[in-house]
């Protein structure tokens, strides 16, 4: 990377957390100066403006959140394994994997009215967390170990509404029993798809 390179990556990491926790909205020039300790011609060297910077700093955002996801489904050896940890992953959140929350949940119900390039970002990772979903239900249906007429991509909606609905209560009602008790539910169903 070059000098440019690295300082416009600086800027987007230091100022993810910002957006993610106030909104693209709610995050001034002065929060992103502060942050980063740069004078605003530093900042518009970089960015030719804050809505540039705001989906800069979404595709971050939902990538390092991605690349989480990954990790720690990767940590699975069978689709039940990963699955659930999976499931364990999302469920933390009273120490989400990104400071502010689920970008997903974030981003998307501050753009469905203000953006629609940040709105389409938000939905593309939305559509990449249901076919992950999908596509280890399907590996575990290839390997024998769900029943075969399992429906996946309907498994995978479920399961990914039902997480990111518990996880905007957890954070209304400030605790984690909501989540605990949509966990459990989505094991119990997915154990009883196991042959």
């Amino acid at each position: 990377m070059t000098k440019a390179e690295r300082t416009r990556q600086f800027i987007i990491e230091q100022s993810a957390p910002l957006f993610n926790t106030k909104g693209v909205a709610g995050t001034a020039m002065s929060d992103i100066m502060e942050a980063t300790k740069m004078a605003k011609g530093g900042l518009y060297g970089h960015f030719e403006s804050k809505d540039e910077l705001s989906h800069a700093v979404v595709d971050y955002c939902l990538s390092s959140l991605g690349e989480k996801i990954t990790a720690a489904i990767n940590k699975g050896k069978t689709a039940k394994e990963k699955l659930f940890a999976y499931l364990d992953f999302i469920s933390k959140t009273e120490n989400p994997p990104l400071q502010g929350g689920c970008p997903m949940i974030n981003f998307g119900m501050e753009a469905d009215d203000t953006s629609a390039a940040i709105n389409q970002k938000v939905k593309q990772g939305m559509e990449w967390s249901v076919n992950k979903i999908t596509g280890i239900i399907i590996e575990g249906i290839g390997t024998g170990e769900f029943y075969a007429n399992w429906n996946a991509k309907e498994f995978a909606i479920k399961l990914f509404s039902m997480t990111e609905g518990a996880i905007v209560i957890a954070r209304v009602m400030g605790n984690n029993s909501h989540m605990l008790t949509v966990i459990k539910m989505l094991k119990n169903e997915i154990e009883e798809q196991v042959i």
